[in-house]
C-alpha cells in the first residue's frame, strides 16, 4: 500500500525505516492503535535495509528444542556480552535487552516467522542463535506479510529529511513529497555507516578504504536531524561492528556473502607482511566482529587472511575465491606482497607452533604458538601443505554504534535532561546505548526486536494520550 503524504494524512504512530526494528515496532504500535505508517526509504524490491543480510537471533533459552542445541542462560548471555569490547554503553538498558530477550522468538513466532535447524559453519551458533528460515529477506517478507493483514500502511521510495518540533513534541515527518502529520514517531533509520563523510569525522582518510556492508540508504539523515532538534547521544564516535569481508567486494551492500571466515584456521598478515593480531584469541562468534577494526588500524586498511590445503575445507569458501599457489613465496608474489618477508613471516609462525596437542575447530583446543608476538592462542597450526591460499580483507562495516539515548521505554533523551514527549527510537539508531565497541553474532536483531516492541507499544501510548484534535 503506498500512503498519502499530503497535509491531509495523519496517523497515530509513524515508523521511520522499514527494517527488523521498524516492523517490529509498527507491528506492536498495531495491537493499540488503528492508523500506523512505515516510511521505507527503499523500493519495495530492496526493502528491509540491513536485515536483508541477517539469519539468525541471539536470545536468552532455558532449554534445548528443535532450533537450539542447549539452554542459552540469562546470566551467560549476560557474561559473553560484557565480554565483548569494553562491555555494555549502559548496563540497565543492556541488562533490559538481554532479560526481554528470552521472549522474543515466541513474539516472533506469532508474527510470522519461521525457524530452521542451525546451521554448520565457523561461527558455532547452534546452542546460542536461533536462524530463521529463509534469512534475512524471509523475515522482512514474513513480517510485511503480517503488516498487510492488520492493515499497517507502508510507503516504499520515501526519505525522511527532517523532523518538525513544536516544544518537546513531534508534529509531523517531513519527506520530499511534503509532511506527514502523526500523534508519536519512532525513528528506526539504521545508523550513518554509509556517509563516509560523517566517518571522515573519526576515522580521517582511512573512512575511504572502508567497505559498508548494509544499505547504502544509512546515512544518518534522520539522525543528523535528531541531534539538530536537541536529542542526547548515546554510543562512541568510533563504535561500529565491522568484520573482515574481501577486499573486492561492492562498496555497498554486499552482506553476508563478503564475510570471511578463514582467519582463525591460519594467520593474518598486514600488507608489509607481518602478523599483527592474535588470529586464535578466542572462539569466532566472540572475536569475528574485532576483525574490522583490527585492519581499519593497519596501513592502507587492508590485510591478508593466509591458511594452507590442511584447514581448506572447514570454513564456507570465499564468494569470489582465493588466491592459489604451490609455494608460500609463490603465494605472495600473486597477493601483491614482498616475497621475503611474508615466507620469513610464516616461517617464523610454523617455527613457534608448540608441538603436540590435537586440534579441534569446534572450541579452544589450546594448540598455541610459543616465543612469538603476536601469539596465537588457539588452533595453531603450521602452513606448512601445499597449495597455499591467500585473500585480500578490508574492514566491512555492518553498522555505527553512535546514536540518541533512550530512555527504558524507548523515549530519545534531550541534551537538557528531558525527553521528547512522542519520539522513540529502535535499532541501529540507539544500539549505543548498549553497544560499545564489540559485538556478538545476531545481537543487532535482538537489539532491533526488543526496542522495536518497546518503543512501538510506548508510541501507541503517546498516541492514544494525545490531546491533539485533528
Amino acid at each position: 500500500m503506498s500512503a498519502s503524504t499530503d497535509s491531509g494524512a495523519r496517523w497515530d504512530v509513524v515508523v521511520i525505516g522499514g527494517g527488523n526494528a521498524g516492523l517490529v515496532a509498527a507491528l506492536s504500535a498495531r495491537r493499540h492503535v488503528p492508523r500506523v505508517l512505515v516510511l521505507e526509504r527503499a523500493p519495495a524490491a530492496m526493502r528491509g535495509g540491513n536485515t536483508r543480510h541477517t539469519r539468525n537471533i541471539r536470545c536468552v533459552h532455558e532449554s534445548a528444542d528443535a532450533y537450539n542445541s542447549g539452554a542459552y542462560p540469562f546470566d551467560e548471555l549476560w557474561r559473553d556480552l560484557c565480554g565483548v569490547g569494553t562491555g555494555p554503553s549502559n548496563e540497565k538498558l543492556a541488562e533490559l535487552t538481554v532479560r526481554e530477550s528470552e521472549t522474543v522468538p515466541q513474539w516472533m513466532s506469532d508474527h510470522g516467522i519461521r525457524w530452521q535447524p542451525p546451521l554448520a559453519g565457523t561461527l558455532h551458533l547452534g546452542r546460542t542463535n536461533r536462524f530463521f528460515l529463509g534469512g534475512g529477506k524471509a523475515l522482512v517478507n514474513s513480517y510485511h506479510r503480517t503488516a498487510a493483514r492488520t492493515g499497517i500502511t507502508v510507503a516504499y521510495d520515501t526519505t525522511v529529511e527532517d523532523l518538525r518540533i513544536e516544544d518537546d513534541r513531534c508534529t509531523a515527518v517531513i519527506t520530499g513529497s511534503g509532511e506527514i502529520r502523526a500523534r508519536a514517531v519512532v525513528c528506526a533509520s539504521g545508523g550513518f555507516e554509509a556517509n563516509i563523510a560523517w566517518l571522515r569525522r573519526y576515522w580521517g582518510a582511512a573512512a575511504d578504504n572502508y567497505v559498508i556492508r548494509g544499505s547504502r540508504d544509512n546515512d544518518g539523515r534522520v539522525l543528523a536531524a535528531l541531534y539538530a532538534h536537541g536529542a542526547d547521544r548515546a554510543g562512541e564516535e568510533r563504535g561500529f561492528h565491522a568484520v573482515a569481508v574481501d577486499a573486492r567486494s561492492p562498496r555497498f551492500d554486499g552482506g553476508i556473502a563478503t564475510r570471511l571466515d578463514s582467519i582463525p584456521f591460519g594467520i593474518v598478515l598486514n600488507r608489509d607482511g607481518r602478523r599483527f593480531y592474535d588470529e586464535g584469541e578466542e572462539i569466532w562468534p566472540k572475536r569475528y566482529a574485532i576483525w574490522g577494526r583490527n585492519i581499519a588500524g593497519q596501513p592502507g586498511q587492508i590485510a591478508y587472511s593466509l591458511w594452507d590445503a590442511k584447514v581448506r575445507r572447514l570454513f564456507l569458501p570465499p564468494m569470489y575465491g582465493p588466491v592459489r599457489a604451490d609455494t608460500v613465496a609463490e603465494l605472495a608474489g600473486r597477493l601483491g606482497l614482498d616475497q621475503r618477508s611474508v615466507t620469513e613471516s610464516v616461517s617464523a609462525f610454523n617455527r613457534a607452533v608448540t608441538p603436540g596437542g590435537t586440534f579441534d575447530p569446534t572450541l579452544l583446543d589450546g594448540c598455541a604458538t610459543r616465543g612469538i608476538s603476536p601469539p596465537k592462542s588457539n588452533w595453531a597450526q603450521p602452513l606448512d601443505t601445499p597449495p597455499y591460499f591467500g585473500i585480500a580483507m578490508r574492514p566491512g562495516i555492518t553498522f555505527t554504534y553512535m546514536g540518541v539515548a533512550v530512555t527504558d521505554r524507548g523515549r530519545v533523551l534531550r541534551t537538557d535532561g528531558t525527553v521528547f514527549a512522542n519520539v522513540l527510537a529502535a535499532g541501529e539508531i540507539m544500539s549505543g546505548n548498549i553497544l560499545s565497541t564489540g559485538y556478538l553474532a545476531g545481537f543487532g536483531l535482538t537489539i532491533g526486536s526488543v526496542w522495536g516492541r518497546i518503543a512501538g507499544t510506548e508510541a501507541a501510548r503517546q498516541a492514544l494520550e494525545s490531546d491533539d484534535p485533528w
